[in-house]
């Protein structure tokens, strides 16, 4: 049996120290190919390069890892990857280490994300990893968080249409409380624009924001990060409201196709 081929990508760009921790951490695992936006694409949600051509530039090897900078998204470093760069179908993605967590809303904003659920809509399990620092390049334990996942993912599979979103505290690795399981919550955040003037004389806005945090339950991903644990967080992406099926069917002008 070949040794598994594992994509590691992320949108903090392809020379971002998360990603480097996160090749380190994946390279005793199998046959690591590194495929990333050539520049920093945070926030770009789940966008797909339609209009004009992806441009690529091999990376030179370095500790046996080879891959590729790209000029696109990080859900264009996965198609692109999948369906014309690599030799066959990953056995896993990894997509990290982000800088700052993706947690609640924020989750439909990440590239990070976005990029692990790309793997799953073309059939391959994946994990986005974060860390909770704007700041901080300390990747060594979310990097050894990502191994000890990647091991089981490897080894157990995901659920079919599912990907791991794992987020990880900027503490000591000693006052990490545990790592635990959670839901998706509501956090999101009041954004602020702060309108300036330009030196010759033109309006724009820049961009700040706060962090909402309505949820209370400890099961929940941004309180569980806040209260020092690992979150890890199965995500899926059916946006049906199951229950508003039912409620709409009430208005009675639903003809099922038949006019």
């Amino acid at each position: 049996m070949s040794e598994p081929l594992i994509l590691v990508t992320n949108d903090d760009g392809v020379t971002s120290h998360g990603i480097a921790a996160l090749r380190e951490a994946a390279k005793d695992l199998g046959r690591v190919v590194v495929i990333a936006p050539e520049t920093e694409k945070s926030a770009v949600g789940h966008a797909i390069t339609l209009s004009n051509p992806i441009r690529i530039q091999e990376l030179s090897k370095e500790d046996g890892v080879t891959g590729f900078a790209v000029g696109g998204t990080p859900a264009d470093c996965v198609k692109l990857a999948v369906r014309a760069l690599l030799d066959r179908t990953p056995d896993l993605i990894l997509s990290g280490i982000n800088h700052g967590a993706n947690v609640g809303m924020s989750v439909m904003y990440s590239g990070t994300v976005s990029a692990a659920t790309e793997g799953v809509i073309l059939g391959i399990p994946s994990i986005a990893i974060s860390l909770d620092s704007w700041t901080s390049d300390d990747f060594n334990f979310a990097g050894k968080i990502a191994k000890q996942f990647a091991v089981k993912v490897l080894e157990n599979g995901l659920d079919e249409g599912v990907a791991l979103n794992i987020n990880v505290p900027s503490v000591p690795e000693d006052e990490v409380k545990g790592i635990m399981l959670t839901r998706q919550g509501q956090s999101f955040y009041e954004e602020t624009f702060d309108r300036r003037t330009d030196p010759r004389k033109r309006t724009y806005y820049w961009m700040d924001g706060f962090l909402v945090q309505p949820d209370k339950d400890q099961d929940v991903d941004d309180v569980a990060l806040a209260g020092n644990y690992v979150s890890v967080t199965p995500l899926h992406f059916n946006l049906t409201h199951n229950e508003s099926l039912t409620n709409l069917a009430s208005w009675k002008v639903f003809n099922n196709g038949n006019i």
